[in-house]
């Protein structure tokens, strides 16, 4: 039986615990079933391509709650790095940005897709129909790709491992679909922690190394603020509903 004493983070009706080698996602009442079996696919399919990240060792019930066990890796996050060593901010951003394009060259074809992730998730919103309808026909007319798109990432999911590795955690958003709006995704999570000038930076820089149109990843910003806007906390859904009107439809 795992030990469930020692606490490292707690999320959105989730806890982590750690017991030596080994991690533990303990999941509240309000998660199905199916949710947890597909993140956990999701990861073991993730595995397969080569990718380092943690390893799913199993899926159990302790105390009657479901939990994924997975791999501990020892280290200390991308962001805690950038936050003590500012003067290596640009090294870092190289690295983060290398990590998502690395990502982004691999193929899992049993994915669930992003578009349909997305289209279902703006039905969800409370946006009136005419902006709802504005919004799935520009995801529509969108190209079609079938690249890993980590659905979370930025820097908190990123370990340095004591030798130097870097690690992708959480892959529970995990999705097959076009770069650009998991990079546009990445964009609106340093702009909800108000970094800004971070954001911009990461954007520049992507659109750098990858030979992206800056504005081909900006409009994908009304789509992705407006499929996210369905979760999270009262002040990130209001912030997020601001950038649905950012930028005119075409």
């Amino acid at each position: 039986m795992y030990s469930l004493d020692r606490v490292i983070a707690v999320r959105n009706n989730k806890t982590i615990y750690r017991d030596g080698n080994v991690v533990i996602k303990l999941f509240g009442d309000g998660f199905s079933k199916s949710d947890i079996l597909n993140e956990a696919l999701n990861q073991s399919r993730v595995e397969e391509t080569g990718l380092n990240i943690p390893k799913v060792i199993e899926v159990t019930k302790i105390d009657g709650k479901w939990a994924i066990v997975s791999d501990f890796i020892p280290g200390k996050t991308l962001a805690y790095l950038m936050e003590k060593n500012p003067d290596k901010m640009q090294e870092y951003l190289e690295q983060f940005v290398d990590l998502q394009m690395q990502v982004f060259d691999q193929k899992a074809p049993l994915l669930n897709r992003l578009r349909d992730k997305m289209f279902r998730k703006i039905s969800m919103t409370n946006l009136d129909a005419t902006t709802r309808y504005d919004l799935q026909s520009r995801l529509e007319s969108m190209p079609r790709h079938s690249k890993v798109c980590h659905g979370d990432f930025n820097p908190s999911n990123i370990i340095i491992s004591d030798d130097g590795k870097p690690y992708i955690l959480d892959w529970s958003h995990v999705t097959q679909g076009n770069a650009s709006a998991d990079v546009a995704r990445t964009y609106l999570l340093f702009k909800l922690q108000k970094e800004d000038e971070l954001a911009e930076k990461y954007l520049d820089l992507f659109c750098a190394k990858s030979n992206t149109p800056k504005q081909y990843v900006q409009r994908w910003l009304p789509i992705v603020a407006a499929s996210q806007s369905v979760k999270g906390r009262p002040e990130e859904r209001e912030f997020l509903l601001e950038w649905v009107n950012v930028f005119d439809y075409e």
